[in-house]
């Protein structure tokens, strides 16, 4: 490879590097910033981690639906 410059590729560090350097100067400073606001902002946590007692109603019908059989004793 002589005369060739080495080429920054995608999935590199120095690549990377080189992508955030260009978006921020595309899309300024706050770039990464703003990007991230957005998925907070999508997401929607809730279910369990806000119902307990729903998550103990789910938990105790798993129960019953078990495929393995009734619990034995360790000897």
């Amino acid at each position: 490879m002589v005369g060739r410059k080495k080429k920054k590729m995608a999935g590199t560090k120095a690549g990377g590097l080189k992508a955030a350097q260009t978006n921020k100067s595309k899309y300024g400073k706050e770039f990464y910033a703003r990007i991230g606001q957005k998925g907070g902002r999508l997401g929607h946590t809730g279910g369990f981690a806000a119902n307990p007692a729903l998550a103990r109603l789910a938990g105790a019908k798993g129960g019953r639906l078990s495929k393995r059989g009734p619990a034995k004793k360790a000897a």
